[in-house]
């Protein structure tokens, strides 16, 4: 019952740290709306408008906007909540961690968003308009934010894979060696993990997804030879002082 009651204690914070950040951003929904636009009017003719179907779309669209948005803006405060979650079940030199969590995870998840609104969005997005280039698109409001926010989000997300190597190896759960031996497996879960948020089943989104995850995963070995050095001394450390 104690966890779930700091459970319960976390998410409400976590909603109220998101509503503090989703309010200024409603209101700026129209500069979010240009801002997510321009990797399409990029690749699109002058002049090029999005369509939408339902009444209620255009209010629905720009509510996920500024609830996407929120999430980033608020990311810090969200991420500390997760921490302060777990903190609890760690020991006191480890609590001393929160600080550099907070600032890696922030990092990383907000890299993770620049990299699918700067890259790898707009190389889908010429790549699909490419291939129809002999068609006349006719692309609607929802299923463009609706892709557009699952690259954006789940690179977010995806970006997040070093920090959580880092971490399971300086709590001792995962080695060098360990990551190394099932490389090939792991390779195998990213792709199957991309494959499940990806929003379409084509390969080139599927690899929009798993090649970053993969070059990331890589960047968890490396930590984690940083974190098992780092324990290494650490132990050697308390021999001596013991």
């Amino acid at each position: 019952m104690e966890h779930l009651e700091e459970l319960r204690k976390r998410i409400l914070w976590s909603v109220v740290f998101f509503a503090v950040a989703f309010f200024p951003c409603w209101a700026y929904y129209r500069e979010i709306f240009r801002f997510l636009m321009a990797p399409l009017l990029k690749v699109t003719p002058p002049n090029f408008k999005l369509s939408y179907l339902g009444l209620s779309d255009p209010f629905i669209l720009f509510f996920k906007m500024a609830a996407l948005m929120a999430v980033f803006v608020s990311s810090p405060f969200l991420l500390y909540q997760i921490w302060r979650f777990v903190a609890p079940g760690l020991y006191q030199r480890e609590k001393r961690l929160a600080f550099p969590f907070v600032l890696a995870t922030t990092f990383f998840f907000l890299a993770g968003g620049a990299f699918g609104y700067y890259i790898a969005f707009p190389a889908a997005a010429k790549f699909f308009l490419g291939i129809g280039q002999d068609l006349n698109p006719v692309i609607t409001a929802d299923t463009y934010f609706g892709f557009l926010m699952t690259v954006i989000f789940g690179l977010g997300l995806m970006f997040e894979l070093p920090v959580f190597v880092l971490i399971l190896s300086f709590l001792g759960v995962v080695t060098p060696r360990f990551l190394l031996k099932y490389f090939r497996h792991a390779i195998v879960i990213i792709f199957i993990v991309a494959a499940i948020i990806t929003p379409t089943p084509d390969v080139v989104n599927l690899c929009i997804f798993a090649i970053p995850a993969c070059g990331l995963y890589v960047l968890g070995i490396l930590g984690a030879l940083f974190a098992a050095r780092f324990r290494r001394k650490r132990a050697a450390a308390a021999e001596m002082a013991g």
